[in-house]
């Protein structure tokens, strides 16, 4: 899928289907599965290397993912997330773009913020390149929200997200994330935005919707309300990986199938004093 592709999905046929990546295997699932576009989140900093939050990733690591999921995908879409503090003026945003666009093949940036990250946008998508905006709970800034939880619930806070999510439409953003906004607010805001609304917790009436892999596949730790475990893979890996202990400590792998015949003349011939 390409970036006018998607762009042209508003308000058209089934919504988007988005989710997270950040390796080669998982991406090829996902694109075998029909998904529409890949993030190549911030995200990836809590679910795979350990981080507490998404603060500690830099653009060296989204390069390192998103290069390993355009590896291995042909045509969906892939959108790499400019991680905390790499956008703080429009040539920082230029220059670290360009990086995840050239060195990690994607095709598209993320980054968050409403009418603040707005002449960022602007300078960014005046140079060609296409952006996904994110307005409501924005994880690089969620200290300063109060933490994870449900923005725009009061009318000063939801008109500042209406607000921010019309500042990035009119900078050129092709698509806005909505996170964890109530379903009637998401709602409206789709009905007033000519671009295509993706949401993360944002009820049903968005034009697409995105969640974390990990999380959809029961990897989490902690589970949330807006998603759900569709298949506990990781409760299936860990059997895996016990059953492989077990057999490995009781002799049974590997068996006879697994093993490699010789030539006994050669072993007869070895010296080993």
């Amino acid at each position: 899928m390409t970036v006018p592709e998607f762009r042209a999905r508003k308000g058209v046929g089934a919504p988007l289907v988005c989710v997270t990546a950040y390796d080669a295997p998982f991406a090829r699932l996902a694109e075998r599965a029909g998904v529409d576009a890949l993030l190549v989140g911030d995200s990836v900093g809590r679910t795979v290397l350990g981080h507490e939050n998404e603060l500690p990733v830099r653009v060296d690591d989204i390069i390192h993912h998103a290069a390993a999921v355009t590896r291995a995908v042909t045509s969906t879409l892939v959108i790499a997330d400019l991680p905390y503090m790499s956008y703080p003026t429009r040539d920082a945003a230029l220059r670290n773009a360009a990086r995840l666009l050239q060195a990690g093949r994607a095709t598209a940036v993320k980054l968050e913020g409403g009418r603040e990250s707005a002449e960022v946008t602007a300078a960014l998508t005046s140079r060609g390149f296409p952006v996904m905006a994110h307005v409501g709970l924005t994880p690089q800034t969620a200290h300063a929200l109060g933490g994870y939880r449900v923005q725009g619930v009061g009318l000063s806070a939801a008109q500042a997200i209406v607000d921010g999510a019309r500042a990035q439409a009119e900078a050129g953003a092709f698509a806005i994330v909505l996170e964890l906004l109530p379903a009637g607010l998401a709602r409206a805001i789709t009905g007033h935005l000519d671009i295509p609304t993706i949401g993360i917790g944002a009820g049903p009436h968005c034009d697409g919707q995105i969640q974390v892999l990990h999380d959809l596949l029961g990897f989490a730790e902690t589970t949330h309300r807006h998603t759900r475990v569709f298949a506990d893979v990781a409760g299936l890996a860990q059997s895996a990986l016990a059953g492989y202990a077990h057999d490995v400590r009781h002799g049974e792998f590997p068996a006879p199938e697994q093993n490699f015949k010789g030539n006994r003349g050669v072993l007869d011939r070895l010296k080993f004093d």
